[in-house]
């Protein structure tokens, strides 16, 4: 491939990812009429359009979708073989943004930033919470390089890698009646709730699940994140769902109970989503394993003793 090749394959790989000339333009260092050149240019050599006019932006036509991800990573590909590294200079002086969902940033965040500062001591890593409506368009645009939690829909080019399936719990204070029990689903229903919501919405799957059973439930709060929930619930009379794995290092340090709770409700699954532009990067991936390991460390089950 001589330099030429490369020039258009780097101007392809930036007009796909941003569907904007512009943008594209601008992270070449080039003109913005420099890169509509070289857009047309790409149209004559492939014989597609690429990029369409839809209102007042570009929209990718079915063939640039197929072509993205392909792009990426060949452009990876010749960044990693013409650039000289040493293997253990891998992920040094580095910075990187995750976003982690509530309730993953308990267990995650603490053991995270441990075991970054051991093994890659000049990695400075911007935790940020989710935003599930942007997690796509920021993984894409370079603004988030990892996003943990329980991701949803993405675009058809993001790596999505499973981590681990959790299973609800029932959470409240330590001399809690229902604590070490499997409670009735009356019973249940009749507790006062704390429901963890970001938006105070009060309805979840477990009302849905109570209504097959003739009952209803009073939440009479919300909170924001788990980690005010647990710290509530040790102070209240209240319950509260939990996952069973990531919440178990917080119940522990705040002396909480636990509880089944007798609904059978959808387990929460856990996964860790990325470019593919990233794939190939030693400084990411070595990331994206200690993600892994930390959050594997948690997997294995604790038993919910049952009276």
């Amino acid at each position: 491939m001589d330099a030429l090749d490369l020039n258009l394959l780097l101007a392809l790989d930036a007009l796909l990812d941003t569907n904007s000339v512009t943008e594209a333009a601008r992270r070449l260092h080039t003109s913005t009429s420099a890169m509509s050149r070289t857009l047309t240019r790409l149209r004559e050599v492939l014989g597609d359009p690429l990029l369409v006019r839809s209102g007042r932006g570009l929209v990718p036509t079915p063939r640039a979708l197929e072509l993205r991800q392909d792009v990426a990573g060949l452009v990876e590909q010749a960044r990693l073989l013409l650039t000289t590294r040493d293997p253990g200079e891998a992920g040094r002086t580095r910075d990187f943004v995750v976003r982690v969902a509530d309730p993953v940033a308990v267990r995650l965040t603490g053991p995270l930033l441990a075991a970054v500062r051991a093994e890659l001591p000049g990695v400075t890593v911007r935790v940020l919470a989710a935003d599930p409506a942007d997690a796509a368009v920021a993984l894409r645009d370079g603004r988030v390089d990892i996003e943990v939690g329980m991701i949803g829909r993405t675009d058809p080019e993001t790596v999505v890698k499973r981590l681990f399936a959790d299973r609800w719990v029932g959470v409240a204070a330590a001399d809690h009646t229902f604590g070490g029990e499997r409670p009735t689903v009356a019973a249940y229903a009749s507790a006062p709730h704390l429901e963890v919501s970001p938006t105070g919405r009060m309805h979840s799957p477990i009302d849905d699940r109570l209504a097959l059973h003739g009952r209803t439930r009073r939440v009479v709060a919300t909170v924001p994140d788990l980690s005010t929930a647990l710290l509530t619930v040790g102070a209240t009379e209240l319950v509260c769902p939990a996952p069973e794995v990531l919440s178990r290092a917080a119940r522990a340090a705040l002396g909480l109970t636990v509880f089944e709770i007798p609904l059978p409700l959808p387990a929460p699954v856990i996964a860790m989503a990325w470019h593919p532009r990233n794939t190939a990067d030693a400084g990411h991936r070595a990331l994206r394993d200690l993600i892994g390991a930390v959050l594997h460390e948690a997997t294995t089950p604790e038993p919910v003793p049952v009276g």
